[in-house]
């Protein structure tokens, strides 16, 4: 089939940026002429009522000035406009206009012209009604059969029909299991009303239902409300549709007076009015609306249907008779006859243009031109072929579930640490022992790039440090427009933060309404949280650094702090941290190295990380490529864990507290109700003290919270002063081995895997779980042992552990890997192949799978015997000595134990064929002999049989193992 365009006989384009829909399109004599020639009504969104009078243009202007004979710009937004006798005292037409909150009557009257200036309409409001609820829809009719005028019914958000007999109000009811409004038609033929309900299903509620229904104020009152004068509100009958539907419409015409027509999204439905299916038609395209129209045939109805492809088709029944092109996505079609021609099509798309077409036969003569034919520069496809196949690569290497971001932001945010601190300052803490606690002002610049309507900036920082302020809401910003904001970070504890670091983060929604976040991090200096002081020359800990480069003297590298250190030499420096420690670092004049030394492990670690960027910062500046800085002593493991130990005991105290307050709540409870039943009691009796428990409980219950309380303050205390340890014990561990910032990185997140700690998950399961897996993993001792690892990996369940010994051990074990040359990386599991003998282990779950048999079913037997024999083999063989005296170190790790059992497997599995060759014939016989002799003999020769039935169990289960096979394959 020929697809044609439909002919343009009249059109306009309705305002700029307006919104149109489905009821925004009204065809009909809406000012009376009695000519039987038809107007056209158009509502807007945006509260702009049309009315047009098309006809031919003879000039070269699109729009014709006298064709538009009203614009009025109503208060409300439009959602509906309709034609009908809507006056109880006319039988005129009048305009009825639906707003969210008002449902208005108008007429339109217009007066003849004596000049050229041509006839003048006038719009009069006749009367409107002010809607207690939200509207969506509207349908009107002659409900309940009355004759000579309209009724009106409106369908609210939340599921109301209200019912307006022309200048008053009837009554309302709420549809029954009500959750989104669907269309809504009046069906005058059996005087009932046309509905889809969220459920996907049509349903028909006659008006006389609705009259005697229950009569409720809310939608809880209908539920509720049965016994009430009312009936209960049911539908006369409910036909499945399983899909939502974009249109109802109700033909008028006679030949086709019992169907009802519902426009699906895939498919087209007609019912007869007591809910039969007469045909149903899947389309094979998105449809946007359509109308039922007489045919000339009877028996049939023509369709109008508009489809999202720009194409307008019309239907006889399921028969596809023409198809037109539009050139819009119609919302709303009508049939209209104008004086110099009837029938019509009048469409209407969302943005505003209306058409008045007819269908034509004029094809498009529009061909694609002919591509000149020129050589190919074959060096340039090449070029162009090596990058698309480079970003094919990247774009399936990197599996990102968020989107990457854009080069060209839509806000750039620039952030600038002030380089010299407040006056006065801004802490909420004067001081600390004596030490005045200073503030510092950063300072966040905004840029927009485009319109940014409402944005919000939230400043996150790590305790005990704080801001004066960390939540900002941003003014809205034009396309260049910039904006700032200032506040002051400041020391808010008494012991020290794990990093200096902090996190700025700009929400703001795009000019598209697109959500989206910008983050941008800065850095604290070491000066908010520590004043020059004299060195220490004894402490407890000590951590020496060694470089490749000549000593560098720390005036030059500590700037700010040599102003006011006693050194002169430039060889000492000494940090006094507010909350108390003092950490000083000395460097070597004659050798390479420098000395971090304090009384406090973990304070050492904001010391250690500023020498080693400052050191960075300094050679780069210089113009050294080589630098290289190492770490050669022991990695202080022990003092290490004793923050561990230390945070894992508060722990635990917080989980006795817990236990503790839920048993003193429990009695608390229960003295209560003992109370209160002694008061209720009509007859005195005495309380046995009881008043005396409760006020002792009550004590016990508050020293209990005050005691959390303060152990919950602990324990973020020891988890901050738990990262700090753990973020040095990182940098040594990569220093020592020379780790790659990927693999620092990996070996953070492992030993890090938590911000914070929280009751349902800790650190201490965490850590342990993710050491776990490195060891099992890329840190195993042989690919094969690695693969066995992995199969026998399970889900684990996180818990507060009894004890630290076990994540001790594994930490212990993860550094002495790393420092054994162990690589650290996520893409290993990948890598490993896994060996044949462990392919056949046992499957996540603990279920077994049965080996697959290949080829003739004579290597049936061998397969079966090996798979049985697995578990009677790995008890009875014994670990060689050497493997269980290096395996007694590593006792903790399960890996080990894993990679040895394939290797006994493997071995017993070589054994067995010859044992299960050799011992066939001796079966059989000893089944014989069984039998024969016990007839015979008595209890002597029974227990010898039992006896050699139990040394030959194992082989007579290997036979009947063999047999299933077999008889499976058959």
């Amino acid at each position: 089939m020929s697809l044609f365009k439909a002919r343009d006989w009249w059109s306009a384009v309705l305002g700029e940026g307006e919104e149109f829909d489905q009821g925004c399109l009204c065809v009909g004599d809406v000012d009376n002429s009695g000519s039987g020639h038809d107007k056209v009504v158009v509502g807007s969104y945006m509260g702009m009522l049309r009315i047009f009078s098309p006809h031919a243009s003879k000039s070269s202007e699109e729009v014709p000035a006298d064709a538009q004979l009203l614009e009025v710009q109503l208060q409300n937004a439009i959602i509906q406009v309709e034609l009908g006798k809507f006056v109880s005292c006319s039988d005129l037409l009048h305009l009825a206009v639906l707003h969210p909150r008002k449902l208005s009557v108008f007429s339109i009257s217009g007066t003849a012209g004596n000049v050229e200036h041509g006839d003048q309409y006038q719009l009069k409001l006749v009367y409107e009604h002010n809607l207690q609820r939200t509207a969506c829809s509207m349908t009107h009719g002659t409900f309940g059969g009355v004759s000579g005028h309209h009724s009106l019914c409106v369908q609210s958000m939340d599921g109301m029909l209200m019912f307006f007999e022309q200048e008053s109000y009837s009554f309302g009811r709420f549809l029954p299991g009500f959750l989104l409004p669907g269309p809504l038609v009046y069906n005058p033929r059996t005087d009932s009303f046309l509905t889809v309900s969220s459920a996907r299903q049509l349903e028909s509620y006659k008006y006389e239902t609705l009259a005697v229904a229950t009569e409720a104020e809310t939608r809880q009152d209908q539920d509720l409300s049965v016994n009430s004068g009312g009936k209960r509100l049911t539908p006369d009958w409910v036909f499945v549709l399983g899909e939502q539907a974009l249109e109802v419409c109700v033909p008028s015409f006679s030949h086709s007076s019992s169907f009802i027509f519902i426009l699906g999204e895939r498919n087209l439905y007609c019912l007869r009015d007591n809910g039969q299916i007469h045909f149903m038609k899947k389309l094979e395209f998105n449809p946007s609306c359509f109308l039922p129209y007489a045919s000339v045939r009877d028996g049939t109805t023509n369709l109008l249907l508009c489809n999202h492809t720009n194409m307008l088709l019309v239907y006889q029944d399921v028969t596809l008779k023409w198809a037109a092109q539009l050139p819009f996505v119609p919302v709303a079609t009508r049939l209209a006859n104008f004086p110099e021609l009837k029938g019509v099509v009048t469409s209407l798309s969302s943005d505003g243009h209306l058409l008045c077409s007819y269908m034509g036969t004029d094809p498009s003569f529009f061909s694609t031109p002919k591509v000149d034919a020129r050589e190919a520069d074959y060096e340039q496809v090449e070029a162009e072929m090596k990058r698309l196949q480079k970003l094919i690569r990247e774009a399936t290497r990197t599996q990102d579930i968020l989107p990457k971001s854009m080069t060209d932001e839509d806000l750039t945010v620039k952030v600038a640490v002030s380089s010299s601190m407040d006056d006065p300052s801004q802490a909420l803490i004067p001081d600390i022992d004596g030490l005045l606690i200073p503030s510092i002002t950063v300072q966040v610049k905004l840029k927009a790039n485009s319109v940014i309507q409402t944005s919000k900036l939230t400043v996150s920082i790590q305790p005990p440090l704080a801001v004066t302020q960390d939540q900002f809401i941003l003014e809205p910003m034009d396309i260049g427009s910039s904006t700032s904001v200032k506040f002051s970070a400041f020391l808010n504890g008494r012991y020290l933060p794990a990093d200096l670091k902090g996190e700025i983060t700009v929400s703001y929604n795009s000019p598209t309404g697109v959500p989206k976040i910008l983050q941008s991090t800065f850095t604290l200096p070491l000066a908010l949280v520590c004043v020059p002081s004299s060195p220490a020359k004894t402490t407890k800990f000590k951590i020496t650094l060694d470089t490749n480069q000549a000593p560098v003297q720390l005036s030059s590298i500590f700037s700010e702090f040599s102003i006011k250190s006693e050194d002169k030499d430039g060889n000492s420096l000494a940090f006094q941290f507010l909350p108390g420690p003092k950490v000083t670092l000395l460097a070597s004049k004659t050798s390479q190295r420098y000395r971090i030394q304090s009384d406090s492990f973990e304070d050492m670690w904001l010391v250690a990380k500023e020498l080693v960027r400052r050191f960075d910062q300094y050679f780069s500046k210089l113009g050294v490529k080589d630098f290289k800085k190492s770490f050669s002593g022991p990695l202080p493991l022990q003092e290490y864990f004793l923050s561990v130990d230390h945070h894992f005991q508060l722990r635990v105290s917080a989980k006795q507290y817990q236990d503790l307050l839920s048993e003193q709540a429990v009695q608390f409870r229960a003295i209560q109700r003992r109370l209160l039943t002694r008061f209720k009691d009509k007859t005195p009796a005495p309380l046995q003290n009881l008043d005396t428990l409760l006020d002792t409980t009550y004590n016990q219950v508050m020293a209990l919270a005050d005691a959390a309380e303060e152990n919950h303050t602990q324990l973020e205390e020891a988890f901050v002063r738990l990262r700090g340890s753990t973020q040095l014990l990182v940098l040594l561990l990569s220093l020592s081995q020379g780790l790659t910032p990927e693999q620092t990185a990996i070996l953070e997140a492992t030993l890090l895997p938590l911000l914070q700690d929280t009751p349902q998950l800790g650190w201490e399961e965490s850590c342990d779980a993710a050491v776990s897996h490195l060891l099992r993993t890329c840190l195993s001792r042989s690919p094969k042992d690695q693969a066995t690892s992995l199969a026998h990996t399970g889900a684990q369940i996180l818990g507060l552990p009894r004890d630290t010994d076990r994540l001790k051990r594994h930490i212990s074990l993860l550094c002495d890997r790393i420092a054994k040359g162990g690589r650290l990386t996520l893409a290993s599991e990948a890598n490993v192949q896994v060996p044949a003998q462990v392919q056949h282990l046992a499957a996540p779950g603990g279920i077994e799978p049965i080996p697959e048999v290949s080829g003739d079913g004579e290597d049936l037997p061998q397969e079966a015997t090996k798979f049985i024999k697995k578990k009677h083999s790995v008890k009875k063989v014994r670990k060689d000595k050497k493997e269980e005296s290096k395996e007694s170190s590593e006792a903790s790790v399960k890996e080990g134990e894993a990679a040895d059992e394939p290797r006994k497997e493997k071995k017993e599995t070589k054994k067995e064929p010859k044992k299960d060759s050799s011992s066939k014939e001796k079966k059989e016989s000893s089944k014989e002999k069984k039998e024969r002799d016990r007839d015979k003999e008595g209890k002597e020769a029974s227990k010898e049989l039992g006896d050699k039935k139990v040394s030959k169990k194992p082989s007579a289960k290997v036979k009947e193992k063999k047999k299933e096979p077999e008889a499976s394959e058959d």
